[in-house]
């Protein structure tokens, strides 16, 4: 695994791909504002490097812009179409009173291991570089973005409109899938996973007695109030509910349970208007904070509550809270492999914990199963509309079209979803095929092993070696499976 991640880090470089260091909703200015809440502060030393690290920002940016610069020059950029309000993500930092920045949290309250009489000084030398330093290299940020990277960004969609596109799309579908496939192969594939979704979406229509064909029940799921939380107090209720049901449901499934805990919260205010509906944010490795998931309150009107249950299965429990804190817990594990995160792997994990939720009873009525099942046709059609828009030439507008059509995800979402696969072109893959190939050795464990075969034992097996790439993980599976039909053979 260490070799193969200096290979496609080699590969990547070669491909220049260091020099689109942004996406739509995530980027180095956004990882930082994150800083107060993921980096050590316990000690006075601790409150030094958090204030060294604050100083040190106008470089960083300015090493960025400097990578972003010759991304214009090479036209290696983002999409211009994508970044509309991409300033909104840097302005939010930008404040006159530096006690009204996420910089100062820290300041606001001390923990006991800072003494007394030191916190004054820590407080007074902490404004100093959030005003001078922090919100100095956000505006410096913010003014390069309007001014030159906004403007001279690229007015093509597709990844294989890049320089040398096409070969650096191979690349990516293979780095995000870690599978040797083929654009063509997944599109087909995808292209199939919807038919067969459509036709289950199409029997909970009929089971509802909903009269108006799918476009109607879409039409009726998006605009009807009863789907949708009246206030983000409400829609946070919920999805601790559904996290907290689902938690009773995991001894039936799993052997090996993380010690950490999760926590509910909602979007940052400054990410919420560009970012998904909701994501795990794990803990840092070491910290007493738990783990973290993340729904987004904002735009209530395009976060319906029918998809609540499966989006707290994929990014909570079972899901990337329960994937990636046993992970972190593995003590017999390289340091590189506890911190790595393969998509292929956890996405696919995440959207088969969707699934998983028909087994642990978690879809109590129709509309929350239909939610269920928009959520794996989103997945699906992203194999469609990647391969469309980043190797066949689909347009921004066609892709929105299809997936709109085809699921019941609110417009707005159908939007920043859209700009997120354009932005981040092959990871949108992951899902799909991950999911697909944990269910294909599922399935082929039961059927070999019949009444032997114990589904705990299969989610540790899964698990047991945190994220790896799928051919790793069939080799794991099935030395598992040889293993126990050796064992009753002999």
């Amino acid at each position: 695994m260490f070799a193969r991640q200096q290979r496609e880090a080699i590969e990547d470089y070669e491909f220049k791909g260091y020099l689109i260091p942004l996406t739509v909703d995530w980027g180095f200015h956004i990882a930082f504002s994150r800083l107060p809440f993921e980096v050590p502060l316990e000690t006075t030393q601790d409150y030094e490097n958090y204030n060294a690290r604050l100083r040190a920002f106008p470089t960083y940016v300015d090493q960025y812009i400097a990578l972003l610069r010759e991304g214009i020059e090479t036209g290696m950029t983002l999409p211009q179409v994508v970044l509309e309000g991409y300033e909104s993500t840097i302005d939010a930092h930008i404040v006159e009173d530096a006690t009204e920045s996420v910089f100062y949290t820290p300041f606001a309250s001390f923990p006991v291991g800072v003494p007394e009489e030191e916190r004054a000084a820590l407080r007074e030398r902490g404004l100093a570089a959030i005003g001078n330093n922090a919100v100095a290299g956000y505006r410096n940020f913010y003014a390069f973005m309007v001014e030159e990277y906004m403007p001279g960004a690229r007015t093509t969609t597709g990844a294989s409109e890049l320089p040398n596109g096409q070969a650096y799309y191979a690349y990516l579908i293979r780095h995000f899938t870690t599978q040797d496939t083929t654009a063509e192969e997944i599109h087909r594939l995808g292209l199939a996973e919807v038919e067969r979704i459509r036709g289950e979406m199409m029997n909970v229509i009929e089971g509802v007695s909903f009269e108006g064909g799918f476009a109607k029940f879409l039409e009726f799921l998006r605009t009807n109030p009863q789907f949708y939380a009246k206030t983000p107090e409400a829609l946070l209720r919920q999805a601790s509910y559904i996290a907290k049901k689902v938690d009773g449901k995991l001894p039936s499934l799993f052997k090996t349970l993380p010690r950490l805990p999760y926590g509910v919260e909602p979007v940052p205010e400054d990410l919420a208007p560009k970012y998904t509906g909701g994501r795990y944010i794990p803990a840092p490795v070491g910290s007493t904070r738990p783990g973290y998931y993340w729904v987004n309150t904002y735009a209530l009107d395009s976060r319906p509550l029918y998809v609540l249950t499966s989006l707290t299965l994929h990014e909570a429990v079972p899901g990337h809270h329960l994937q990636i804190a046993l992970t972190q817990e593995l003590e017999d594990l390289p340091a590189f492999r506890r911190a790595t995160y393969i998509d292929a792997f956890g996405e696919g994990w995440g959207l088969y914990a969707e699934w998983l939720g028909l087994e642990a009873g978690m879809y109590e009525d129709p509309y929350s199963n239909f939610g269920r099942l928009t959520y794996e046709m989103w997945r699906a059609c992203r194999l469609v509309v990647d391969t469309g828009m980043h190797a066949f030439g689909w347009t921004r507008q066609q892709a929105m079209d299809y997936l709109a059509s085809n699921t019941a995800l609110s417009l707005h979402e159908v939007r920043t979803e859209i700009d997120r696969y354009i932005s981040w072109p092959g990871q949108a893959l992951a899902y799909k095929m991950g999911e697909l190939k944990i269910k294909e050795l599922r399935h082929g464990a039961e059927e070999t092993l019949g009444e032997r075969f114990d589904v705990r034992e299969f989610h540790d097996v899964v698990l047991a070696n945190g994220s790896v790439p799928l051919d790793v993980l069939e080799r794991q599976v099935d030395a598992y499976v040889e293993g126990k039909v050796n064992a009753t053979t002999n």
